[in-house]
Order: C-alpha cells, then sequence, then structure tokens
C-alpha cells in the first residue's frame, strides 16, 4: 500500500523534507521511527509529512502523493494539544482513511473532566473529581475527599504531573490548581487519589474488539508509605525510573474474576467514547479488589518498546503484525 506517515514536530518543517528511522530518533520521535521502520519491512510504499503550523502543506502532499491510508501519529498543530482532533476531521474531509481514532472520541478523551462525565453517566466507577475552570479558578474545595491528585484537563503523557501534584489538604490543592492555570493555560482536574496497583488496558479493533494482556507499573523502590502515581518523570525519565525501581511490565497475579471484569469494562468504555482503531485504559486497582478508571486514551503511543504493543507481544501478536492490524483496521 501507499502510506503515508503524517507526525507533528515543534519547528517549521519543509513538507518535501524526507525522514529517515534514524533522523526521527534524532528529533525524539521514537514511535514515528519504530513505525516508519516496520512498515517499510513490511513492503508498503510509504512518505512521512512532517506537520507544524500550515495546513496547505498536508492538502497539497494528500493530493500528490494520494496514498491509500494516512498513518496519523499527529497530536498537535502549531504545539498546541488542543488541535489533536482537527487533524483526522481534514482527513475525512478529503475522504482519506486513517489510523486511529476519529476527533469525535479524541475531542471527549482529550477534556479529561468532559469523559468523566460521559462514564459518570453511564454508572463506571471513577475517583471523585472537580475541576478549577482557568477563567474561574475554585477558592474552596467542600467536602472533598483527600488526598487528591491535582493534574492539567487537557494536558496528555503525564505532563503537569510530579510530586507537588500529591495534595493533602485544601490550600495545597488551590495552590497547585492555580499554578496549573498559570502554567499550562487549561482548567485543573482536582481528583481523589486512589490507593491500590496502577493497571493499563489495552484494545485494539473497531466493531469486534480485541483486548491484549494487562500491564502494571511497578513502583520497587519507593517508599511503602508514599504515594505512588505516574508522573511525568516516572514514565519518561530513565535516570529517574532506574533510581526508584519504575518498572512497567506483565500484570502480576490479580484477583479472581479482576482480568474478566477488566476486559468487560474495557470494551464498554471504548464505545461509549466513540474510540476506534486502538486505546488504553488506565484503572487502579485498589487492595480490597475495587476497579476504578483513571482516564482514557485513544492513540496511545506504538513505540516498539511501549506498553501498548508490550502488551500485544504478550498476547503473542508481534511487533509488525500488529502495526499491520492497525492499518487492516483504518481500511475497514
Amino acid at each position: 500500500m501507499k502510506i503515508l506517515i503524517l507526525f507533528d514536530v515543534a519547528r517549521p518543517a519543509d513538507p518535501n523534507e524526507t525522514f529517515s528511522a534514524r533522523s526521527l530518533k534524532e528529533e525524539d520521535k521514537p514511535t514515528e521511527a519504530d513505525v516508519l521502520r516496520c512498515l517499510k519491512r513490511l513492503g508498503h510504499d510509504v512518505e512521512t509529512l512532517a506537520v507544524f503550523d500550515n495546513v496547505t502543506d498536508i492538502v497539497e502532499k494528500l493530493k500528490a502523493y494520494a496514498p491509500d491510508v494516512v498513518f496519523n501519529l499527529s497530536e498537535s498543530f502549531y504545539q498546541d494539544r488542543s488541535h489533536e482532533p482537527n487533524i483526522p476531521a481534514l482527513l475525512e474531509l478529503m475522504k482519506v482513511p486513517y489510523t486511529g481514532s476519529g476527533p469525535e472520541a479524541l475531542l471527549l478523551c482529550k477534556d479529561k473532566a468532559l469523559a468523566k462525565k460521559v462514564l459518570a453517566y453511564h454508572h463506571l466507577r471513577s475517583p471523585h473529581f472537580v475541576v478549577s475552570h482557568r477563567a474561574h479558578p475554585l477558592r474552596r474545595l467542600r467536602r472533598f475527599i483527600y488526598p487528591a491528585i491535582v493534574k492539567p484537563a487537557c494536558e496528555e503523557s503525564s505532563d503537569g504531573i510530579c510530586q507537588a501534584s500529591f495534595v493533602r489538604e485544601e490550600h495545597e490543592a488551590i495552590a497547585r490548581a492555580r499554578f496549573i492555570h498559570q502554567k499550562y493555560n487549561c482548567d485543573a482536574l482536582i481528583e481523589e487519589y486512589i490507593e491500590g496497583r496502577e493497571l493499563y488496558v489495552s484494545v485494539l479493533g473497531n466493531h469486534r474488539l480485541t483486548v491484549f494482556p494487562t500491564r502494571e507499573i511497578f513502583f520497587e523502590q519507593v517508599p511503602e508509605d508514599a504515594p505512588k502515581f505516574a508522573t511525568f518523570h516516572a514514565k519518561w525519565n530513565e535516570a529517574y525510573r532506574k533510581k526508584w525501581g519504575i518498572k512497567n511490565g506483565a500484570a502480576k497475579e490479580l484477583p479472581e474474576g479482576v482480568q474478566e471484569h477488566l476486559a468487560n469494562l474495557a470494551r464498554k468504555v471504548y464505545r461509549l467514547l466513540k474510540i476506534r482503531g486502538f486505546a488504553r485504559v488506565d484503572v487502579r486497582l485498589t487492595p480490597q479488589g475495587e476497579v476504578f478508571l483513571l482516564e482514557v486514551n485513544p492513540n496511545p503511543s506504538l513505540a516498539a518498546d511501549e506498553d501498548f504493543a508490550r502488551s500485544a507481544a504478550d498476547a503473542g501478536v508481534a511487533y509488525d503484525s500488529l502495526i499491520q492490524e492497525i492499518l487492516n483496521t483504518a481500511l475497514a
């Protein structure tokens, strides 16, 4: 097939600039590098287009190259992640098939508070939360349950989440929310902290859904009485992960019935939020065996060493087969 890999960069880019797996690694684009390398191994005709701030470049490239499918890895436009849904919307207007979720799912899931409200309406359990709106910041939190995590309502990849995000009292929560308003220019989500194991459930497909084996993040050297949650450093800083023994791997043994419950929950969430292609559902499992939805991630990272691909590998699905199946799903 003729495949155009579409991704964003943090600089102006010439639409005729070509990228190799090596140059993508140098741009800190491991997912793009792995996908490009894989598509070429599979024998496809592949071209790349880096997106920064020019819609015309996208339209002209699509007309000139006429791909059978776009492998959509874009997450922002002009370094603004709120524009992520607009890229698949443009592709739909041009009637070009593309991988991953459409604008509806991306709009729903990128606003974490909105997604939680939709899921709460359908009686799916998640931590208690309130939103401090940037235009009208909260001054008081009446009858809220502490401790809590305060994070940006519309950021991804744990951006804006650090140890200071964990708060035990009202004044700490209010101060952290104000910081997020100023630093990230967005609303702040103040969410009840749930003690327990953090699990990741990966889902593939459109109508018939495949749920891969559950993954888990382990905090092996974090003090037992310290809060354990996925900060930005806990996810992406290798030196920090090594220091605190933070690792991702196949989930340890789960209580009876929990694996089936997680699979059913992931399928239900996937459909309610209009997701297609692939997604990851993040949950907390308490010591009492209760499951709380944390958030839902359409179009999660497809780097070969990240949780989605690793989860597929745990099910016996090799990386090349996974990428081809994502293409097949887009064309279906």
